[in-house]
């Protein structure tokens, strides 16, 4: 494609977006977003036969599909010239934290150095097409770890105990360093948990809520799970993604803690999946493994969502018990049409 083509791809009408990571649960809810309202929006796709990448074409066929890699800095350039955006979404990385402390060195090129290949081809991209493009990153609530204090806020000292966390810092404090150098319009969301239905079946609530569907079904019996006293601030993903859009509407760029600002136990996680199916005593059906345990606990994260609530009138709509539900119901029907099927 030619460069005249690439810079006549986007209509006049509406903006345009461009989301890393967008075959992930957020980039799915995200896009889902910005296309209801009205925005053109590119997803990054990585590798040529992503199977992923179909399911994003079967649930969101009006996603321009862009393939790239964070890894891979001039795919980057290309997917700004090709998107042309007004706001770029990076979420994008090796999200699961168990798998950081087995492959560290991926997790640190993707979800670390990721950030600064594609803040640099933003910066390149203003330079080059005289617009200005206003930048998300996908902070998470990982970083706290060690917590230095309860609720964690926008100001609370950073102490990651995870590589996955140490990368998120490294992105963090990147794109708070090209806002300041650069005066790029960067802004950050601090994430705490957030869930749905299209969580990943590794984390530890989509586990939870597959495996009481499969012990409502009677499937199995058991299943195995580690630390039953973590505690978490958990929210739905499909509202935290509206606070990502929230923020780059705004003048000022900033960081954002977005939480519900309620902390729940797995325990208290466990007894709300198996209440959804009528199951009051779920003792019998959990294994505790110590497999499961990190090498280094986060013990707790509560978030302080104040700020967010005060500058972005930003709140959840979805309830912890909502959530769940929500979960568990999906995870009935799926595993019911499978049988059918």
């Amino acid at each position: 494609m030619e460069r005249s083509e690439l810079l006549s791809s986007v209509g006049p009408a509406g903006k345009s977006a461009l989301v890393t990571g967008v075959t992930g649960q957020d980039g799915y809810y995200l896009s889902k977003s910005l296309l209801s309202k009205g925005y053109r929006v590119y997803g990054l796709v990585r590798g040529q036969n992503n199977p992923k990448a179909l399911t994003l074409s079967r649930d969101l066929p009006a996603v321009v599909q862009i393939s790239g890699d964070l890894v891979d800095a001039p795919s980057l350039t290309r997917a700004m010239l090709v998107a042309q955006p007004d706001e770029v979404y990076n979420l994008g990385a090796v999200s699961f934290v168990a798998y950081s402390w087995t492959n560290p060195w991926m997790t640190t090129e993707v979800t670390a150095g990721g950030v600064l290949k594609i803040l640099e081809a933003i910066r390149q991209y203003q330079d080059i097409a005289g617009k200005s493009v206003r930048f998300y990153q996908a902070s998470s609530a990982e970083m706290f770890g060690k917590v230095q204090e309860v609720p964690q806020r926008e100001s609370t000292l950073l102490w990651p105990r995870s590589p996955y966390g140490v990368a998120k810092s490294f992105g963090h404090h990147m794109t708070i360093n090209y806002r300041e150098s650069y005066g790029l319009h960067a802004s950050s969301g601090i994430l705490f948990n957030h869930e749905s239905p299209r969580r990943g079946a590794e984390f530890v609530t989509r586990k939870v809520t597959q495996a009481v569907a499969g012990i409502a079904l009677g499937l199995h019996d058991h299943f195995a799970i580690g630390n039953l006293h973590a505690e978490r601030d958990w929210g739905f993903a499909g509202d935290y993604v509206e606070a990502m859009y929230l923020m780059l509407q705004q003048d000022v760029p900033d960081d954002y803690v977005i939480a519900t600002g309620e902390t729940r136990s797995v325990s208290e996680l466990l007894d709300t999946a198996f209440a959804a199916v009528g199951i009051a005593d779920w003792e019998p059906h959990v294994r505790i493994d110590k497999a499961f345990l990190r090498p280094a606990e986060v013990d707790q994260l509560t978030g302080d969502p104040v700020k967010a609530r005060t500058v972005l009138g930003w709140k959840p709509a979805v309830s912890f018990a909502e959530l769940i539900e929500m979960m568990v119901e999906h995870d009935l029907e799926e595993l019911r049409s499978a049988y059918r099927a």
